[in-house]
């Protein structure tokens, strides 16, 4: 089963892009606390994830989410490769987005 959680903040604001083919994609950065204390500095570490979303997912999350937003995220890991001159130089895990939450937004400063 290749399934992955994640809850964290969007770190920058979503864009959408379009591409030739006409297929809509965004990607984002989300800040994932750890769940336990560093031993050395006796703090919370955060993981930052590069999470690619596509269609629909991506364009709701470009319209509703800003930077600071707080999101569930169900998504699988997929092996990408990078091709050049129709080689393969190298293959990366990707975060491929399946599902979105909208958990809250950050409070306004003036609350």
């Amino acid at each position: 089963m290749n399934q992955l959680i994640l809850v964290g903040r969007i770190v920058e604001n979503p864009e959408l892009t379009v591409l030739d083919n006409g297929k809509k994609v965004s990607t984002i950065i989300l800040a994932v606390k750890r769940a336990f204390k560093s031993g050395e500095s006796n703090q919370y570490e955060t993981d930052f994830f590069k999470c690619t979303l596509w269609s629909g997912i991506a364009e709701a999350t470009v319209n509703y989410c800003k930077k600071g937003h707080t999101v569930g995220l169900k998504a699988r890991i997929q092996q990408t490769d990078f091709l050049q001159d129709n080689k393969k130089v190298f293959s990366y895990p990707e975060i491929i987005v399946e599902k979105i939450t909208f958990i809250n937004k950050p409070k306004s400063k003036n609350q």
